[in-house]
C-alpha cells in the first residue's frame, strides 16, 4: 500500500511526478475543477455576503469518489495543483471535497517537472494560500455576477444565446474602436526620392533628407518638382560620414504574453494551440529511455525572472558551445513590472543541454518547434548584446541633402542563435555602404520619387491584441487564450486574413453594454480590478469588499437596463437569389464564424450555402466556369472554380486574368512577408513586388 497520495490536475502530470517519487507515493489525476458554481443559477448569495455555492461538478462523482477511497487509505494526501491562483483554488476545492486540513502542510508547488525540482518540493510542503484562493474565488464571482445578470438582459432584448464578459467586452471594444479608427481614417499624400549612386564601380542607395541640413517632408508632387529643379548635374559632394558604433541586446525570456505573441508571429499558431502545446511540454515528453520528463517550465507567467541554477547551467553551455566572448560582460538586471505577480520564473527549459535536436524524435512537429522557440529564446537571453557598426552618410547637391545609412555586423552575440520577431518588420538585414570619406564626389545614377499615402492603424491579430490587453493591464497570464476563444466563439468577432474584424451582433451588443454598463467596458474601470485582485492575493484587502464596492453601483445600472433597454431586432439581409431547393428567396445569416447564406424558409428548408465571391477570372482549367474566392474550414481564403465538384481547380493564390508573356500559363498573386509578387505557376516569370 501507498503510504502518501499525491493530487495533480491531469493524467500527464501524474505520470510523470509517480516516476520521480518511488513506490510509497500513489499520484492521481483530479482532472482539473471538481468543485465549480452551478450552470443552472447564479450560485452566489448576494445577501449573505457574496456567498458562493459549490456543487460537484457533473460528470466528477466518480473521480471525486475514487479521490475520497485513496485518500482514506493514504498516510497524507498532498495537493500539488499548478502553481498559480488557478491552482491554489483547485488544491482549496479539493481539501474541501476530502475534509482536509487547509492550515496543514498539505501543498506543494514547483515550477518545473524535473526530478530534482519534484524531490526539492517534497521537501518543503505548506499550508494552502488563502489569499491567493479569494484572488481567484473573486475573479470567478465577479464574472458570475456580470455574465449571469447582464446575459438574460441580452437575450430578451436582442436573442438567445448571448453573453457578457468583463475582460471578453473590453477585448471586443478594442477591436471595434480600431475598426472605427480605420473607417474614420483620412489618409494623407506623401512623397519620397530615392536614388541610385555610384563611388567607382560601387551601387549604393541614398534618399532625399532635406535641404541646407534641414530634414524636409514633402507632401505633394509640386514640393518634388521644385526639389529636383535645384539639383545641378549627377555630382554630389559627401558632406557629412557619421560612423557608430551600436549595441543590441537580446529580449528577455518568455512570458506567457510574449509567447503567445512569438509564436503567432513566428510558427504562426493561435493563442489558444500555443498554450496547449506549452501545457504539454510542461507536464512531461516521454523520452525514450530518460522517461517522462518536464521539458519546460511553468507556462502561465508575467515574470522574466530566472533562477540561479539555470543561469549557472546556461553560462557554462554558452561559453562551451560558442565561446567566453559571447557571454555578457555586465549581469542582467531584470525589469519587473508593476503589476508582475513574480510568484515563478519566465518560460524556460529546464535544461539547457537538452538541445531541440536531442529530442526531435520525441516530439511532435508543432511540439518541436516551440520547444525550440522557448529553448533558442532562452539561451540568447543569457548571451553578450550584438555589435553594429553603423554608418550614415550625407550626399549634397547644391542645398539637396541625401542620407545614405548602412549597418554590418561586428560581432553577433546573441543573434547568432535568435531574433526577436516584429508585428511590422522584417528581421534587420545589413545594408552595406562603400568606403566613403568627406569630399568624394560620387555619381547619381537614377533618381526615383514615389507618391504614398499615409496608411490607417492596423486590425488586430492575435498577437497584437494580447501585447494591448497586457499594456492596458487587463487580464492575466492565464486569460489571455481564454479571452479570445470566447469572443470568436460568441460570434462577436471573426479572423479575416488572421485580423479581427468585429461582427455585426458584437457591434450590437457592445453599444448595449456601454449604454448601460459603461464600467463594464471601460479600460481603466477594468484594469483597476485587475489590480485589485492582486491586492486581494497580496493580502492586503478583503475579497467582499471588493465584490461589493463592484456590485453597488452594477446594481443600480441592472435596475436601469431592465426597465430602460429597448429590444433589437437583427433583421436577415435579402442575399439577392432564391433557394435551388424550396424557391423561397436566401437571406443572409449572422453565425459563429461570420455571415452565411440560408433559406428564408427555416426551419422547413434548412439549405445553408457560404458567401462567394467572384473575382472575374475564367477557371483555365475547364474554361467554363469561374473561379470564385472562398475560405477553407479553418477560414483560410482560396480559390476555385464555381463548377466544383466538375472542375476540381484550386489554388492558394489569387489567379488573374492574364496570362504569362512567356508561357502562357496562369498568373497569380503570391502574398509575400511584404508586399504581393506576380509570378507564373509553371516558368520562372516574376514581375515586380508591389508594397
Amino acid at each position: 500500500m501507498s503510504e502518501f497520495l499525491v493530487i495533480v490536475e491531469s493524467p500527464a502530470k501524474a505520470k510523470t511526478i509517480e516516476r520521480y517519487l518511488g513506490k510509497k507515493y500513489k499520484v492521481k489525476a483530479s482532472m482539473g475543477h471538481v468543485r465549480d458554481l452551478p450552470k443552472s443559477q447564479m450560485g452566489v448569495d448576494i445577501e449573505n455576503h457574496f456567498e458562493p455555492k459549490y456543487i460537484t461538478i457533473r460528470g466528477k462523482g466518480p473521480v471525486l469518489k475514487e479521490l475520497k477511497t485513496a485518500a482514506k487509505k493514504a498516510k497524507k494526501v498532498y495537493l500539488a495543483a499548478d502553481p498559480d491562483r488557478e491552482g491554489e483554488a483547485i488544491a482549496w476545492h479539493l481539501a474541501q471535497s476530502l475534509n482536509m486540513d487547509v492550515s496543514s502542510d498539505c501543498r506543494v508547488v514547483f515550477n518545473e517537472i524535473t526530478k530534482d525540482a519534484i524531490k526539492e518540493s517534497f521537501k518543503y510542503p505548506r499550508p494552502i494560500n488563502m489569499d491567493l484562493v479569494d484572488a481567484q474565488q473573486a475573479r470567478r464571482l465577479l464574472d458570475r455576477l456580470v455574465g449571469y445578470n447582464i446575459s438574460p438582459l441580452l437575450w430578451k432584448k436582442v436573442k438567445k444565446g448571448l453573453s457578457a464578459g468583463r475582460v471578453q467586452s473590453v477585448a471586443v471594444r478594442l477591436i471595434i474602436d480600431r475598426e472605427k479608427e480605420i473607417k474614420a481614417f483620412i489618409p494623407e499624400e506623401y512623397w519620397s526620392i530615392d536614388g541610385d549612386f555610384l563611388k567607382g564601380k560601387d551601387h549604393f542607395q541614398a534618399t532625399f533628407y532635406g535641404i541646407n541640413h534641414e530634414k524636409l517632408e514633402l507632401k505633394s508632387k509640386d514640393e518634388v518638382e521644385n526639389v529636383l529643379s535645384k539639383m545641378k548635374g549627377n555630382k554630389f559632394i559627401v558632406s557629412s560620414v557619421l560612423k557608430k558604433e551600436r549595441k543590441r541586446n537580446p529580449a528577455a525570456p518568455f512570458t506567457t504574453s510574449s509567447l503567445q505573441q512569438e509564436a503567432a508571429r513566428k510558427l504562426n499558431f493561435r493563442a489558444k494551440k500555443t498554450m496547449m502545446l506549452a501545457q504539454q511540454l510542461y507536464e512531461g515528453i516521454d523520452l525514450g529511455k530518460e522517461g517522462t520528463v518536464g521539458l519546460i517550465t511553468y507556462m502561465r507567467t508575467d515574470s522574466t525572472r530566472i533562477s540561479e541554477v539555470a543561469l549557472g547551467e546556461s553560462e557554462q553551455y554558452i561559453e562551451k558551445i560558442y565561446g567566453k566572448e559571447f557571454l555578457p560582460t555586465e549581469k542582467k538586471k531584470e525589469k519587473k513590472k508593476s503589476n508582475s505577480q513574480d510568484a515563478h520564473e519566465a518560460i524556460r527549459p529546464t535544461s539547457v543541454s537538452r538541445e531541440p535536436a536531442s529530442v526531435k524524435d520525441f516530439l511532435s512537429r508543432d511540439q518541436l518547434r516551440l520547444y525550440r522557440l522557448i529553448w533558442e529564446r532562452f539561451i540568447a537571453s543569457q548571451m553578450a548584446p550584438a555589435v553594429m557598426d553603423t554608418m550614415s552618410v550625407d550626399l549634397k547637391n547644391e542645398d539637396i541633402i541625401f542620407r545614405a545609412t548602412g549597418s554590418k555586423v561586428k560581432f553577433p552575440g546573441f543573434m547568432k542563435v535568435y531574433v526577436e520577431g516584429t508585428d511590422d518588420q522584417s528581421e534587420e538585414k545589413e545594408r552595406i555602404l562603400p568606403d566613403l570619406q568627406e569630399g568624394d564626389v560620387v555619381l547619381k545614377k537614377d533618381i526615383e520619387p514615389k507618391q504614398h499615402f499615409t496608411q490607417p492603424p492596423p486590425r488586430y491579430t492575435e498577437a497584437r491584441l494580447v501585447k494591448t490587453l497586457e499594456e492596458l493591464g487587463i487580464g492575466r497570464p492565464s486569460t489571455f487564450a481564454p479571452t479570445l476563444d470566447t469572443i470568436q466563439k460568441r460570434g462577436y468577432v471573426a479572423l479575416d486574413n488572421k485580423r479581427f474584424i468585429p461582427t455585426e451582433l458584437g457591434e450590437i451588443v457592445l453599444e448595449l453594454i456601454l449604454e448601460f454598463f459603461p464600467d463594464i467596458l471601460d479600460v481603466e474601470f477594468t484594469a483597476k480590478m485587475e489590480r485589485d485582485l492582486d491586492y486581494i492575493e497580496e493580502g492586503k484587502v478583503n475579497w467582499v469588499q471588493i465584490i461589493d464596492d463592484f456590485y453597488v453601483d452594477f446594481e443600480k445600472h441592472l435596475e436601469i437596463a431592465e426597465k430602460e433597454m429597448q429590444e433589437v431586432e437583427i433583421k436577415d439581409e435579402p442575399a439577392g437569389e432564391d433557394c435551388e431547393l424550396c424557391g423561397n428567396p436566401m437571406v443572409f445569416k449572422m453565425g459563429r464564424y461570420g455571415k452565411f447564406m440560408a433559406c428564408s424558409n427555416f426551419p422547413d428548408c434548412r439549405n445553408t450555402k457560404p458567401i462567394v465571391k467572384d473575382i472575374g477570372v475564367e477557371c483555365p482549367k475547364c474554361k467554363e466556369g469561374q473561379i470564385i474566392e472562398r475560405k477553407s474550414k479553418k477560414r483560410r481564403v482560396f480559390y476555385g472554380c464555381n463548377r466544383f465538384p466538375e472542375c476540381d481547380f484550386i489554388s492558394w493564390d489569387k489567379p488573374l486574368s492574364r496570362n504569362c508573356p512567356k508561357c502562357e500559363n496562369i498568373l497569380v498573386e503570391k502574398k509575400l512577408k511584404k508586399g504581393v509578387q506576380v509570378q507564373c505557376v509553371e516558368c520562372d516569370y516574376k514581375e515586380e513586388k508591389q508594397s
